[in-house]
């Protein structure tokens, strides 16, 4: 299953249910406003270092770049993706799952 991050660690629960409820080897995309979670000082880059071997992780590029990050360090093992890498992900996955 592909589950998708969109809203910012910082200001809702979205990551902390995602990952105490997907099932190891599912995917992580972080769009939108959840690619803050992928900066590797964030606050959640512990935890989420610490769960590479259950899920693969993704952010979008042009979301990270579309907030100035580009040039911020993300979470070592996260991939950067386009957007048809997005497309090859949703293709690749039998489900989808927003966390809101």
């Amino acid at each position: 299953m592909l589950h998708l991050i969109n809203k910012s660690p910082f200001e809702k629960g979205s990551l902390d249910s995602c990952l105490r409820l997907a099932k190891p080897g599912s995917s992580i995309l972080f769009i939108e406003d959840g690619v803050y979670a992928a900066l590797g000082k964030a606050a959640h880059a512990e935890k989420i270092g610490g769960r590479m071997d259950d899920f693969s992780f993704y952010v979008l590029g042009p979301d990270v770049a579309a907030r100035g990050l580009s040039d911020t360090p993300l979470i070592e093992g996260i991939s950067v993706i386009d957007y048809e890498g997005f497309v090859d992900l949703v293709v690749e996955n039998d489900a989808t799952q927003s966390w809101l």
